[in-house]
């Protein structure tokens, strides 16, 4: 089994059974003692700014602002350089805790021995 996940999440409210599994699976991950980078990308680049994810809703999900609250407790939780570029989201914008990386950084941890990558 893989000691290391990376998830990439595309979506956001846009399609937002995509998204949460994304989250969920990436919370459950981190529960399970497994090391956990989640990346948002696309319309999940929004969910790096404060009061964001809680304007997410889907019935019968646990409520991404907790989710959220554990990946950036025990993961690790990374916005896009490009997507928060084309959002004019700054470093200075984002929760405590997110950080800005481009594509390099997310092959290095994707191709690390030990990982499986995933892409919602």
């Amino acid at each position: 089994m893989a000691k290391k996940l990376v998830i990439k999440v595309t979506a956001g409210a846009d399609a937002a059974e995509r998204c949460s599994q994304a989250f969920t699976v990436a919370a459950v991950a981190v529960a399970s003692g497994v090391e956990v980078s989640l990346w948002l990308t696309g319309e999940s680049s929004w969910f790096a700014l404060p009061g964001r994810a809680a304007e997410f809703e889907l019935p019968h999900a646990a409520p991404l602002p907790d989710l959220l609250d554990s990946l950036l407790a025990g993961g690790r939780v990374t916005l896009c350089t490009q997507c928060a570029a084309r959002r004019d989201i700054t470093e200075k914008d984002v929760l405590e805790g997110v950080r800005i990386a481009g594509a390099q950084v997310f092959v290095q941890e994707a191709l690390a021995d030990d990982t499986q990558a995933l892409v919602y």
